[in-house]
């Protein structure tokens, strides 16, 4: 009896001291919030993206490490997107033209299941 009862308790302890491993991935909130600035540039824009905008994607491409956030960024990115037209060649140039490096460009119809 003492044995099973030992054994008991150090199951129940065991599932408290497990590290858990868990993929919180990136809030959409935080991927807006950090490619506000790049919309404009990317409807009517040319040139170069502004500074606030390219300090939003150095942010973004920062807080995008896991495969879980990279997969989250895209299906926020290409929702905005589907609302908003934006010029191709500005999306697709976005990233590099700030020295950054995204999962993905800001384009309607990015396959967000290859990303990661």
């Amino acid at each position: 009896m003492n044995v099973l009862k030992s054994l008991a308790i150090i199951s129940i302890l065991g599932i408290f001291f497990i590290p858990r491993y868990s993929e919180s991935a990136i809030s959409c909130s935080v991927v807006i919030q950090d490619l506000q600035p790049c919309v404009s540039y990317l409807t009517s824009g040319s040139g170069n993206p502004p500074e606030t905008c390219c300090d939003g994607v150095k942010s973004l491409a920062a807080a995008t490490t896991t495969s879980a956030d990279k997969k989250a960024a895209c299906q926020c990115i290409k929702s905005v997107a589907n609302s908003v037209t934006v010029k191709p060649e500005l999306a697709q140039a976005l990233a590099s033209n700030c020295g950054a490096s995204l999962p993905v460009d800001a384009s309607p119809t990015v396959d967000c299941t290859t990303v990661g």
